[in-house]
């Protein structure tokens, strides 16, 4: 309840700064700016003084993962930023947001819903497209990982309609707004073991990158089973948009990454007709979304130079590109877990799937 109540106490006051700043001349406004990088830092001072204080553990990252109210674990920075999207984003009904859990196909799932939503501006062989020069994660950013960070609460007024946005965040702790103005909700599931080897090998990136020893995929799987890891339990943030899906179709796509692979082109098509924007004759014939789906490619995106050398600032620290970019093949899982950890997780997911009509 303390958490809630302070939550709510920063919506009013972001809802009335921003208020005022509409109405005030520009010589009081930058003042009063220079007085609201104040303000903000109290903010994510105020929401890391309560997440401080939330119990915490060891965890797949390699920071210790903080327990939400809510059940869901992160990292102090991220849960924090989580928090400040929460109370100062403000939603339009038309917005679209990708939700996934970390490594499942966020970095393709962004690619395709951005070329297929601006195929018209930016046709998909033009040699200037901005996914080939900027790449998907400049395109599309996550809420909590690239915007809501570091003191900072940005002005996203004055992007065009429709937006587009990106969460790790499970679907009880999105940006209240995103729910009550009815945006539509792209999500993306992938097989627990294969999310889980993806994960593990991004964070051994970093630990490699800070001088500390990789962690054993044994240990990893130890933390993914009891739930401990990244916006997880995985099974809670997979079922919450499932029955999202299941009550609102309309309103929430949800896609399964094993079935994207298999053939994507549907899936672009299912795509483009959920958020209003379907292939009509003309474009189907000039083979438009076949030239979306080379676009988004591994193959194609793997050897832009935004992704060999590009980096990516997030909440924690710069990340480069390439480590976003890793062969997402299906059942990569058994190069790397031994067969009991693999029937573990097996009988964890039948068992919290089970009567919700999910299979993954």
């Amino acid at each position: 309840m303390c958490l809630q109540r302070t939550i709510n106490h920063i919506v009013h006051l972001s809802h009335l700064y921003h208020t005022i700043c509409l109405t005030m001349s520009s010589s009081s406004l930058r003042t009063l700016q220079e007085s609201g990088a104040k303000i903000n830092q109290e903010l994510y001072q105020k929401f890391t003084n309560v997440v401080s204080s939330l119990p915490c553990s060891p965890a797949l990252t390699r920071h210790p993962l903080y327990r939400h109210d809510n059940g869901w674990y992160a990292a102090l920075a991220p849960m924090v930023s989580t928090m400040v999207a929460d109370a100062c984003f403000s939603a339009r009904p038309s917005d679209i947001v990708i939700a996934t859990m970390p490594k499942s196909g966020t970095t393709w799932i962004k690619a395709m819903l951005y070329s297929t939503v601006h195929r018209r501006e930016h046709p998909t062989d033009g040699p200037d497209h901005p996914l080939n020069s900027l790449g998907p994660h400049e395109c599309v950013k996550l809420l909590e990982y690239q915007l809501y960070i570091r003191n900072r609460i940005p002005n996203l007024d004055g992007l065009p309609d429709p937006r587009l946005f990106a969460a790790h965040a499970p679907l009880v702790s999105l940006p209240r707004s995103v729910m009550r103005m009815g945006c539509k909700i792209v999500y993306v599931c992938r097989d627990p073991k294969d999310a889980l080897i993806s994960h593990w090998n991004f964070v051994n990136k970093f630990r490699a990158r800070d001088g500390l020893e990789a962690l054993s995929v044994e240990t990893a799987a130890d933390f993914f089973c009891d739930g401990v890891t990244l916006f997880g339990p995985y099974w809670d943030h997979v079922l919450g948009y499932w029955r999202a899906h299941q009550v609102h179709p309309q309103k929430v796509l949800f896609f399964r990454y094993e079935e994207m692979i298999g053939d994507p082109a549907a899936h672009v098509r299912k795509l483009a007709q959920f958020v209003g924007r379907p292939f009509c004759m003309e474009e189907e014939e000039a083979g438009a979304v076949e030239a979306i789906v080379r676009l988004c490619s591994f193959e194609h995106m793997t050897g832009l130079d935004v992704a060999k050398h590009g980096v990516t600032e997030l909440v924690v620290s710069m990340a480069e590109n390439s480590w976003f970019f890793r062969r997402g093949q299906v059942g990569d899982w058994e190069n790397y877990l031994s067969r009991e950890t693999a029937r573990r997780i097996d009988a964890i997911t039948e068992a919290r799937f089970k009567g919700s009509g999910l299979r993954v």
